[in-house]
């Protein structure tokens, strides 16, 4: 199962459709995914309602924020024009960092953070979100894995063989390299996905929609401004 080449391309806007399709889902499920929780374990008028909210609510800050990082540390090791980059960079194999617990960090980051961000929508949107984001990172890891090892042969294969695809490893199964994060750039790449974990955190304090949809709205611009400046250095790049 692997996605095909306009997929991969085109992932990010992919990705922004799905997200705007789980949350339209609340035009035909009208309850909210921890309200529906809420409902079933603690009753509808439960005076313990607000507090069982923030809880939730928290949980699912801490699962985005940990996706965050986890892309974040992917990042500093991978570098951010190659994770954003529409073209699949198939000549290098990676193996530091978190690479060297998982092969696919940056996917198992953008799982945890759909399931975190998936508490604000609706019931079947919380579904949808999770199934639809799963299943497209799947296949984009298909495509990314067969042209590493078509690149790389029998020595992508033996790092397969050692190596975790998507859930981590306790300890490492490669020795460290000499491979030195680059942390600045990758917050910098990873701002939008903070971003979201700022919102769903300030929505966790308030439960405003207002305060952490704007937030929600600035992230998603200052990633669009990313891609766009990419796009820009990479076309000028053969040029230069």
């Amino acid at each position: 199962m692997k996605a095909t080449g306009f997929e991969f391309r085109h992932r990010a806007w992919l990705i922004a459709l799905l997200y705007t399709l789980g949350f339209w889902a609340y035009a035909i499920d009208h309850t909210n995914t921890v309200q529906s929780f809420i409902q079933e374990f603690a009753g509808t008028h439960s005076p313990r309602g607000s507090l069982l909210a923030h809880l939730f609510f928290a949980f699912a800050t801490l699962l985005v924020a940990l996706g965050a990082l986890i892309r974040t540390w992917g990042a500093a090791y991978l570098r951010s024009d190659v994770v954003h980059d529409a073209q699949l960079h198939s000549g290098v194999l990676v193996a530091d960092g978190p690479y060297r617990y998982m092969r696919n960090p940056l996917y198992l980051g953008g799982i945890l953070s759909t399931i975190g961000v998936g508490f604000m929508a609706s019931r079947l949107g919380f579904v949808f979100l999770v199934v639809a984001l799963t299943l497209l990172f799947i296949r984009l890891i298909g495509r990314e894995e067969a042209e590493l090892e078509q690149q790389q042969g029998e020595s992508y294969r033996e790092y397969c063989r050692r190596v975790p695809r998507i859930f981590p490893s306790f300890a490492p199964r490669l020795p460290a390299g000499d491979t030195k994060p680059q942390w600045g750039q990758a917050f910098r790449g990873e701002a939008f996905m903070w971003g979201f974990a700022l919102a769903v955190a300030s929505f966790t304090a308030t439960l405003n929609l207002l305060i952490s949809g704007i937030i929600w709205v600035v992230a998603m611009l200052a990633f669009w401004q990313q891609q766009y400046i990419h796009n820009r250095r990479r076309r000028a790049a053969p040029a230069a």
